[in-house]
């Protein structure tokens, strides 16, 4: 498995890996060209609708989008398109690349990845995700019971457990939630790095279950994680929990968002956003909606929904400007 993920990787960075998402069977298409817009006379790809998705695992991703594009691209044949193809990046630096060139025109992300493309690409917001009927959640921050540590203000002079770079819920949201607190941090290179005087260090466990384990067996001071997994056994084993105690939260945030590339065709943007807003109504779209990330519906941006972004969006420049 490790195999084919690794190859299919190796030709992804030669050749931009698309992925047809037509109504026809998938197979490898072309990549895009860089397009200014849709509707344009010289371009060869206007007919076409590009998904895109930060991927580290290209095919089971794959096989969660191609069921939607599917169900959207006959339903946007009046506004010129007639094919859909899926377009991975490695990273948010390559789908900024991929939306600022006109690569990609639609990609699905979480609020604090979607932010981070909002300021590198100007790709804006176009509706929220509801995903497993859950349409905002917040980060919390735990500590075992006996360790002393009862607020956010007690972390300094300790560690704490993020997951990863890129994940909004137990990285982006709560360094930002600790740097508005006036903490400083600074990355360690092991649990055991000294921390220097006033400042909270912090480390990637990779996972939420490695970020439990490393609390309850005292690797670190304190973890991050979503409520969502908070909640899940899976994530938070029923054996640590009673060891465990929440020490602080962030404020609620939209879960995920679908966004669109600046220059996008506004009839294109327009027409993605009815079909997409309609799908949670047409027995036709069930399938695949469950296949897309689990969602359940999606929703226009509200305007408490807006000033949770722009917070979060304040908070990503933060972290990007005071951590990395």
């Amino acid at each position: 498995m490790m195999r084919l993920v690794a190859r299919a990787w190796r030709l992804a960075l030669l050749f931009g890996l698309v992925l047809s998402g037509a109504w026809g069977p998938a197979a490898a298409s072309p990549a895009p060209h860089e397009r200014p817009g849709h509707g344009h006379g010289d371009d060869p790809d206007a007919h076409v609708l590009v998904l895109g998705r930060i991927s580290d695992d290209p095919k089971a991703h794959y096989e969660q989008l191609k069921p939607l594009l599917d169900y959207v691209v006959p339903r946007m044949a009046e506004v010129g398109i007639r094919e859909g193809r899926i377009l991975m990046a490695k990273d948010a630096q390559q789908m900024g690349s991929y939306l600022r060139r006109g690569r990609v025109d639609w990609v699905s992300e979480t609020a604090g990845t979607a932010m981070l493309l909002n300021q590198r690409a100007g790709a804006l917001p176009l509706l929220l995700t509801e995903r497993d009927g859950v349409s905002h959640y917040h980060s919390v921050f735990f500590a075992r019971r006996d360790s002393g540590l009862r607020s956010l203000d007690d972390l300094s002079g300790h560690n704490v457990a993020f997951q990863r770079p890129s994940s909004t819920s137990a990285y982006f949201v709560p360094a930002a939630t600790l740097l508005e607190r006036g903490l400083r941090l600074e990355i360690l290179l092991s649990p055991t790095d000294r921390i220097n005087r006033g400042a909270v260090g912090y480390l990637f466990a990779r996972s939420e279950l490695n970020i439990a384990t490393w609390v309850h067996k005292r690797l670190v001071d304190a973890g991050v994680m979503s409520n969502l997994d908070w909640d899940n056994p899976r994530r938070v084993p029923e054996a640590f929990r009673g060891d465990l105690v929440l020490i602080g939260r962030s404020a609620d945030y939209p879960r995920a968002l679908e966004l669109v590339r600046p220059g996008l065709d506004p009839k294109v943007s327009a027409r993605l956003r009815e079909v997409l807003l309609e799908a949670a109504g047409d027995p036709d779209a069930g399938e695949a909606l469950l296949r897309f990330f689990k969602t359940t519906r999606f929703m226009p941006v509200d305007p408490a929904s807006q000033r949770a972004l722009d917070r979060i969006g304040h908070g990503v420049a933060q972290v990007r400007a005071e951590v990395e």
